[in-house]
């Protein structure tokens, strides 16, 4: 049997992250960059001359008349509903970057459009591809924790020009409300959160967020744009010990608790040190591996790995951050959650 014909993908949008998938879409076996599209002409120009794709300088345009199997979303995420509606009405599958949308009632949009046509949409919550996190999946579901205590996620780095349309909230934290979620394997019932504004002109740039799961494990996500070192950790704590990643260098270490042999601090300050494990993880390129899933996910028909019910929850708990801080209270979500 012979191997199915590649993948014509359109792109829509060249800022960061849309060079990032021209890349790897152009290098990638089953996909060849047969559209793209961006209102800057040198950024348009410069990418049609990389690879021989047809430019537009509308992407509703490239959406529409473009011959295309697929469309890859990373535009400013105001613009994610009107491009990923476009897509989903000529019956493409199209990938939309995360956030899904800026607010909850638009990423239900996109998902309601997409149920109803039948026509696939993956989100690019591209931490989830990270292989330190997959192998964290795999031991989890091994039972290397009997109970999952706590969830504390860091995310953080300086402040990024690109981001106007959305604060850190939308922007970044969608990626940890996705992940805790995900590791809980629930989704949270209550959420709380603290925010501030220091250098953002119109947004906030620096979250606190905490949620409550249904299991009881409790999850902390400290997010901002205020740091001047780029940060990417994850700490889960459970019976058995803790589970320490990086995101950046794809490290993972488990921890074992040790109760039973203290050791003395300077000869006066008792602490408990357990065994630390280096986990083997065989590295690779998330976004190589979230379009990998992409790609599978149009072949078979099934549901994509990320999909945009993920998407659309993940924005559903960043507005409630959003709610939280500004109420100065918890918010509920016991009678929206469900399995996640």
């Amino acid at each position: 049997m012979s191997a199915p014909a590649p993948i014509r993908v359109g792109l829509a949008g060249l800022g960061s992250m849309g060079r990032n998938h021209l890349r790897v879409v152009s290098g990638h076996p089953a996909t060849v960059l047969a559209a793209v599209a961006d209102p800057d002409a040198a950024a348009l120009d410069a990418a049609t001359a990389a690879t021989g794709a047809a430019g537009f300088a509308d992407p509703l345009a490239m959406i529409r008349d473009a011959a295309v199997d697929a469309v890859i979303v990373a535009a400013p995420t105001t613009a994610h509903v009107p491009l990923a509606l476009a897509a989903i009405d000529r019956g493409i599958p199209v990938l939309v970057e995360k956030p899904l949308a800026a607010t909850h009632a638009e990423a239900l949009r996109i998902v309601d459009a997409a149920r109803a046509a039948g026509v696939a949409v993956q989100v690019g919550h591209v931490e989830r591809y990270n292989p330190a996190v997959l192998r964290l999946g795999e031991l989890l579901r091994e039972g290397w924790l009997t109970t999952i205590y706590a969830i504390v996620s860091r995310r953080a780095g300086p402040f990024p020009a690109r981001i106007r349309d959305v604060g850190v909230t939308v922007d970044l934290a969608t990626h940890d409300a996705d992940m805790l979620s995900w590791i809980a394997g629930e989704r949270p019932t209550r959420v709380y959160a603290e925010l501030a504004q220091r250098i953002h002109a119109t947004h906030e740039d620096l979250l606190f967020g905490l949620l409550h799961f249904p299991s009881g494990a409790s999850g902390m996500l400290d997010v901002n744009w205020l740091t001047p070192a780029k940060r990417r950790q994850l700490t889960v704590i459970g019976e058995e010990g803790m589970f320490e990643l990086d995101y950046l260098t794809q490290r993972l270490t488990f921890t074992k608790s040790d109760l039973a042999h203290g050791e003395l601090i300077a000869g006066y300050a008792t602490t408990f040190t357990g065994d630390v494990l280096e986990i083997e993880v065989q590295t690779h390129e998330p976004l190589q591996a979230q379009l990998d899933a992409f790609v599978r996910a149009i072949h078979s028909g099934e549901r994509p790995y990320v999909d945009g019910d993920d998407g659309a929850w993940a924005v559903r708990i960043a507005t409630a951050f959003l709610e939280a801080a500004s109420t100065v209270g918890p918010v509920d979500l016991a009678g929206e959650a469900v399995p996640a």
